[in-house]
């Protein structure tokens, strides 16, 4: 089980599946919109846990029991080769180390499952570079 730290993170690329639904969150907006960010407060107490839908090609973090999710999106762009395309965390959840471990757990399958691996999320690029452990960097393909 995961334990909860502190990521501010969401990739620009890598829409279209989030826009098919495989995610979705409402935010409010204006004045209700920051009241309610600033009410988000994630349980120190309560760790986070990555769950990994194969079928849907996507590693996710439900945030406090809610509805609220954090998502890492990848595709199989080869027989043992992913994309690992979009990271996404919600607004009000940012900078609290989240997509960490989505990009953790993402790694983490790569290497278990012997595949190669194309970064084409920004977050997942700039999280290998900070750890580049030898068993994620003969994983990546540049």
């Amino acid at each position: 089980m995961l334990v909860f730290n502190s990521a501010r993170h969401e990739c620009a690329s890598h829409r279209r599946r989030i826009s098919r639904g495989s995610l979705t969150h409402s935010r409010p907006t204006g004045v209700m919109a920051q009241a309610a960010q600033m009410n988000v407060v994630l349980d120190i107490n309560t760790p986070l846990r990555v769950e990994h839908d194969k079928k849907r090609r996507q590693f996710s973090i439900r945030l406090n029991g809610s509805h609220d999710r954090a998502v890492l999106l990848y595709e199989y762009v080869g027989k043992k080769t992913v994309d690992l395309q979009h990271t996404e965390v919600p607004e009000a959840y940012r900078g609290r180390e989240i997509a960490k471990h989505l990009a953790k757990a993402a790694m983490d399958f790569v290497v278990e499952e012997d595949l190669k691996a194309h970064l084409t999320c920004w977050y997942i690029q700039k999280y290998v570079k900070e750890n580049p452990h030898p068993h994620y960097l003969e994983h990546v393909l540049h």
